[in-house]
């Protein structure tokens, strides 16, 4: 294996997170949740064995990194978005009619089958503003907490959409591993980047947010900020479409819990409301806002099993 190669599996393996760093009025703001589309690998390398597995101590994120496939049972989503599992996980098709799934080396291409209807749906619709989508991270085979990028994702309700057309021809491995996404945000993140921005962005994020599954839309605030300004009179559509640090590359749609997953958890509804006006104003004005010095937190400990229903013991300890 050459250097490069070696060096991004080792940046797999370690899980980084990339951490978005905005820069104004002299202060780096530090973003959290940032976009997680670093290049990846054409050789992934499988994770090494666990000391002990069974132990109440490994992380969870460390035991469900390690299934490749999923569970043999009817598909559920458990839990959380950010605090649960996915029984009988099911793949998107890396390639589709209207889109293709990037990064294969991480397998994150796994949903319920309510997000892959979902994703289907979606694309073809797509058509009528894009050549079609380009599908960033879903869940693991088994759902639950990642080793990088993503706090949620674990019940395989979430999917990242690249703000990256797809091209007219089918993605090679490289190019699916290598290729970036595109950055709409104005590099001192008041706004979008007026050379790349288009009214199409907006009727794109307009269209997921119609679809009766979809429960939020997270974007940069900035995005947010122009598409308040770009919405005219129908706005009622903008309540789902919710500003979250990070997503200037990307934009995270979350399904509610399907009907027949029972032991989904529910996120509470969005505020009544557009969402615009002071409310995006507020996370705007952070990106100026001096930060005071801090001392640096020291980290949560990371969630174990006991943090996650006791149903996703199960579905990780499954054959």
């Amino acid at each position: 294996m050459h250097a490069p190669t070696r060096l991004l599996a080792v940046v797999r393996l370690l899980g980084v997170v990339a951490v978005a760093l905005v820069t104004a009025g002299g202060q780096a703001l530090a973003q959290a949740n940032a976009d997680p589309t670093p290049p990846g690998t054409l050789h992934p390398m499988p994770l090494p064995p666990l000391a002990d597995p069974n132990s109440p101590t490994v992380p969870a994120k460390d035991l469900f990194a390690r299934k490749t496939e999923p569970t043999h049972a009817p598909a559920r989503s458990i839990g959380g978005y950010a605090d649960g599992c996915l029984a009988g996980g099911v793949a998107l098709p890396i390639t589709g009619p209207n889109w293709q799934v990037m990064r294969l080396s991480r397998n994150r291409n796994w949903g319920n089958p309510a997000l892959i209807t979902f994703l289907e749906r979606f694309a073809a619709h797509a058509k009528h503003e894009w050549n079609g989508l380009l599908v960033g991270d879903m869940s693991q085979p088994r759902g639950g907490p990642m080793i990088s990028g993503h706090a949620s994702h674990q019940v395989g309700l979430d999917a990242d959409i690249w703000f990256t057309p797809m091209p007219d021809h089918v993605l090679s491995a490289e190019e699916r591993e290598m290729n970036g996404a595109t950055n709409i945000v104005a590099p001192d993140g008041l706004g979008v980047d007026t050379k790349v921005w288009a009214h199409n962005y907006l009727e794109l994020i307009r269209t997921a947010s119609l679809d009766p599954a979809t429960t939020r839309i997270f974007v940069n605030p900035a995005i947010k900020k122009q598409m308040c300004e770009e919405a005219g009179s129908d706005r009622g559509w903008l309540n789902k479409v919710r500003p979250w640090w990070g997503h200037a590359e990307h934009f995270h749609v979350r399904l509610a819990c399907p009907a027949d997953s029972a032991e989904c958890k529910p996120q509470k509804p969005p505020d009544s409301g557009d969402g615009c006006g002071q409310e995006v104003e507020s996370w705007i004005k952070d990106v100026t806002r001096p930060k005071p010095p801090t001392v640096p937190k020291p980290p949560h400990p990371p969630m174990t099993l006991a943090g996650l229903p006791p149903a996703c013991k199960q579905v990780v300890q499954a054959p």
